[in-house]
């Protein structure tokens, strides 16, 4: 195991030791996630999460890719281009994690309908602690200090707002989401 954790560690491994995190908390998230929710009879969110979850990283990944196709295709890089490529990987990641928080919130209120008010705020920190997960994912491809700020600032602010109006966050993601709610 220490191997593997110090081939991880090299420097031209970096992107992989990142995604490995990134899915190390994620499961870890769901794992304790399920505990809490069982006790409360929600662990049904749970499962909604894990659902969520493939497909975002399947989308994270995807727009990643097609970003880093674009910027090439536009000589948009680092050296010679730098505000036009800090923008563009703050406006996908941003929405990217903006999205998950709006899927967060919504799932998570669909579960608080008839709960107790200490079952609801179980909910709503499973909730919000998903967006912190979902953070690691966006960080995983996004791994810049600036990226990192503003995506962490977008969970918390997207969860909060998209908790607080669920119809402005159906009104930006809700063709999304037809995949799993309904």
């Amino acid at each position: 195991m220490k191997q593997i954790i110090d081939w991880l560690m090299e420097d031209e491994r970096k992107d992989l030791l990142e995604v490995v995190f990134a899915a190390v908390v994620n499961l870890l998230f769901l794992a304790l996630a399920a505990l809490v929710l069982w006790p409360l009879g929600r662990a049904a969110l749970a499962l909604g999460l894990a659902k969520g979850y493939v497909v975002f990283w399947l989308t994270v990944r995807a727009t990643a890719g097609v970003l880093d196709v674009l910027q090439r295709a536009f000589r948009v890089n680092i050296y010679d281009r730098p505000d036009a490529y800090i923008i563009s990987g703050i406006a996908v990641g941003g929405l990217m994690q903006a999205g998950w928080s709006a899927y967060a919130a919504l799932a998570v209120r669909a579960f608080t309908a008839d709960a107790s008010a200490w079952a609801a705020v179980a909910l709503y920190a499973v909730g919000a602690l998903s967006c912190v997960a979902s953070f690691y994912v966006v960080s995983a491809f996004y791994q810049g200090h600036v990226y990192k700020l503003a995506n962490l600032v977008l969970a918390a602010l997207g969860f909060s707002v998209s908790a607080a109006w669920p119809a402005g966050a159906r009104a930006a993601f809700g063709w999304y989401f037809n995949f799993f709610w309904e």
